[in-house]
């Protein structure tokens, strides 16, 4: 009986050294792996809401929406002020 108690803990202790060589196995490989960047994480939508990793190209102003152009330059109309 003595034998197998012994036995039980030589793997224990095995199995404990195991794992403890594949986390740093698995910690060297994430420290080696290449950074992510901010840039990486950025995602733009094109006119057709389709999502892609480019930025769009805006070289057309025309097609692009009133939100773009800037402010109204009409302005309030001043004849309804001075009554």
């Amino acid at each position: 009986m003595a034998n197998s108690a012994s036995y039980n803990k030589r793997q224990v202790e095995k199995n404990k050294r195991a794992k403890r060589k594949e986390k740093l196995k698995k910690k060297e490989e994430r420290k080696n792996a290449p950074k992510s960047t901010f840039d990486d994480m950025i995602a733009y939508v094109d006119k057709n809401g389709v999502i892609i990793s480019t930025p769009p190209d805006d070289t057309n102003p025309e097609e692009s929406g009133p939100d773009e152009s800037g402010p109204d330059e009409s302005g309030p109309d001043e004849s309804e002020e001075k009554d």
